[in-house]
């Protein structure tokens, strides 16, 4: 059976060596279960059973991983034949033991072949997962029914509610596999296997034919509640975890084959939700926002070295970012005390990873080697790259590039960390305006997956190009942004955290607003959001703004009150919430109705009440049409970016796919329909943006623009 890309390439090999059959699956870059891999799986059983010869079947993955789960190029297709469910059927029903030997990824469909088989080995570096869960699926292969079976129930929920990775050790420990090798090579070692099973005549050991043990119920049975009972907490809003429960709990029920039979129905279910289609694009958009014009064009340059001035609370989280990726940094800061305080900054955040049993002090310590510190600029001479990560005014960052401007060697990437500030008047101020980029990273910045890469006018190519590989090298989400105030995700956010004022100005309490905005899907409401993040920081923003806000606008100073009286959130005890005795959720605070009640009347608003739903309708309204706005003014290249931005850096929910995925989802007519009515009370703010009364008028959605772009 051969691979489409490579026709001559076979997906799938089989050969006999003495007694055993070594059937190799070839599908490159991951060995993903594509229809040519599924019939050359079966056509190798075909052959194992015709050949009076074979005794044994060992399955290898060729390349760097067993099987990494699904062939996405088949995602949104009708299915073909044969389903990844009869393979493993035909695996588990096959009258010679079959020998799973694994490196590498098991994930997802590979990892239900692995359970299917009657024996099972991993080399050093495998990694066991059934992640379908991030996708709102379920294991539909009968992965629900055969890792009970095999590692009990609780263990079996846990793999597929988390979907997260287990290594080889932990997956022996929990019985995954019967073998773990001391050797890296899966042939070798899976063929020794082989013969000593035969050596010791073991027979085929069908994965379903184990059962529950009798007095294994009870425990299991609790653990399904437990689960059943945590969802709300853990997996508030989704369909797919809660069907994993039923499924799970179908093992102790019914028999096997029945067991299926719901699987299937439960997989199908899910396959045909909003959510499934949510996490599907949120899934190809983070892969697809990599994909930008300069990258295509140019090469990265080289990154060895890194220089991050500013020790700060972003500037240590950027320093522990880079040294997690081991990369060398030299961070710089304007007095040896300043720089002792940012050099304790990264060793707390270690420090810490150790005493939660993250990191082990050795690691801690390895990767501290690579971090050094000077108050001296010429200590940057030799970097690659450096990140300016110092206070957010305009002029003490161009003093910083001044000095970047004059002790960087040739070629050195300087990148800003600024928030909103104007990165094109801040390359002008340097001799080497082709060298100059934005790199935005979120806080904590060793945490926050999202990195905006924020693209000048007279930036070169390469430059951007590498700004995307430093982010693939951190583990981080890129999305290009174009300049102006705020970028992409913080312009978008000063629209919808102003609707909140809004609404708060209208009659909405900030705690009704949090619970809308929670009972959606996000983490924590806008006001908790400032709290969390610190008052002052958005005060100094609006000051900073005051000059140019447009008079037409309504102002809403009720977060101004707040941080007059030095209310700045959880680091001062109190912000929208109170925080007694260092509590991290807050608490209501009637002084701060009292206070929004005073605005209130000295804007002389029209008092309402609202509804969860007409909270959410202006909450999300906003958001999506300024980030039509975004994408209309090509400050996003595509609205996928923008979906992505919010996904990653401000917690949108991800089975909801990003804001302008979900106006898709609702219908742009409506969000259309719902700006026109609030703009009858609001015509200055309720402005529909010129893109999406384009899109409605074609028929359109955002998602024909990401297929253009991509084109």
């Amino acid at each position: 059976m051969t691979d489409p890309r490579h026709p001559s390439v076979p997906a799938v090999t089989w050969r006999r060596e003495g007694p055993v059959l070594l059937v190799t699956i070839d599908h490159p870059p991951v060995n993903a279960l594509g229809v040519e891999v599924r019939r050359g799986l079966l056509a190798a059983l075909d052959a194992a059973q015709a050949d009076v010869a074979v005794q044994a079947v060992l399955l290898l993955g060729k390349g760097r991983n067993f099987i990494a789960g699904a062939d996405i190029r088949e995602f949104g297709q009708p299915p073909q034949a044969p389903l990844l469910t009869d393979v493993c059927n035909r695996i588990e029903a096959c009258p010679r033991p079959v020998i799973a030997a694994v490196q590498g990824a098991a994930f997802g469909g590979g990892l239900e072949v692995v359970l299917a088989a009657h024996y099972r080995l991993a080399v050093p570096g495998a990694k066991f997962a059934l992640p379908e869960v991030t996708l709102g699926l379920l294991p539909g292969a009968g992965g629900t029914q055969r890792a009970p079976r095999l590692i009990g129930v609780e263990a079996a929920l846990k793999l597929m509610l988390d979907g997260k990775p287990v290594a080889a050790r932990q997956a022996a420990d929990l019985g995954l596999v019967d073998r773990l090798a001391t050797g890296t090579d899966p042939q070798a070692e899976g063929l020794a296997y082989a013969h000593e099973l035969l050596a010791a005549g073991a027979a085929v050991r069908p994965t379903r034919d184990r059962a529950i043990a009798a007095d294994a119920v009870p425990a299991a049975r609790q653990a399904i509640e437990a689960a059943r009972g945590s969802l709300n907490k853990k997996h508030r809003g989704l369909f797919s975890p809660a069907r994993i429960v039923d499924a799970v709990e179908a093992v102790l029920d019914v028999p096997f084959d029945e067991g299926l039979r719901l699987e299937r129905s439960f997989f199908l279910q899910c396959l045909d939700t909003p959510q499934r289609a949510a996490l599907v694009h949120a899934f190809f958009a983070e892969r697809e926002a990599a994909k930008v014009p300069e990258a295509g064009r140019a090469r990265p340059r080289s990154l060895e070295r890194i220089g991050i001035v500013g020790g700060g609370t972003m500037g240590a989280g950027i320093a522990v970012a880079m040294l997690d990726a081991g990369l060398p940094v030299v961070m710089i800061e304007r007095d040896d005390p300043s720089l002792a305080r940012g050099q304790a900054h990264v060793a707390k955040v270690y420090d810490s990873l150790v005493q939660r049993g993250r990191l082990d002090a050795a690691e801690r310590d390895r990767r501290l080697t690579l971090f050094s510190g000077s108050t001296d600029y010429a200590a940057l001479a030799q970097a690659d790259l450096v990140v300016e990560a110092v206070f957010e005014d305009m002029a003490v960052k161009s003093a910083v590039f001044a000095e970047l401007d004059r002790v960087c060697k040739p070629g050195a990437v300087l990148a800003s960390n600024t928030s909103y500030l104007d990165i094109n008047a801040l390359a002008k101020t340097v001799a080497r305006p082709q060298d100059v980029i934005g790199l935005h990273f979120f806080s904590p910045a060793n945490i926050m997956k999202l990195l905006e890469i924020v693209v000048p006018e007279q930036v070169a190519d390469d430059v951007v190009a590498t700004g995307f590989a430093l982010a693939k090298r951190l583990k981080k989400v890129a999305v290009r942004a174009g300049v102006c105030d705020g970028f992409i995700g913080n312009r978008i956010l000063a629209v919808y955290r102003q609707a909140a004022d809004y609404l708060l100005a209208d009659g909405a309490s900030p705690y009704q607003i949090d619970q809308a905005v929670r009972h959606f899907g996000f983490p924590m409401g806008p006001f908790q959001v400032t709290d969390l993040a610190g008052g002052d920081i958005g005060w100094a923003t609006r000051k900073r703004r005051a000059a140019t806000r447009d008079p037409l606008l309504r102002y809403v100073p009720a977060a101004d009150r707040l941080c007059e009286r030095g209310w700045f959130g959880q680091k001062t005890g109190r912000g929208w919430y109170l925080y007694p005795d260092g509590a991290r959720v807050g608490q209501e605070d009637p002084e701060v109705l009292a206070i929004v009640a005073e605005v209130r009347q000295q804007l002389g608003a029209v008092q309402r009440t609202f509804t969860e739903d007409e909270i959410l309708r202006r909450y999300l309204a906003a958001m999506i049409n300024e980030g039509a706005n975004v994408v209309h003014q090509g400050i996003a290249l595509r609205p996928l970016d923008v979906d992505v931005a919010m996904l990653y850096g401000y917690g949108f929910p991800r089975h909801r796919g990003g804001p302008l995925h979900y106006a898709d989802q609702v219908g742009l007519d409506k969000i259309l329909a719902d700006i026109h009515e609030f703009a009858a009370q609001d015509p200055h703010f309720w402005k529909p943006s010129p893109l999406l009364l384009q899109l409605v008028a074609q028929g359109r959605r955002f998602q024909d623009l990401n297929q253009l772009q991509q084109d």
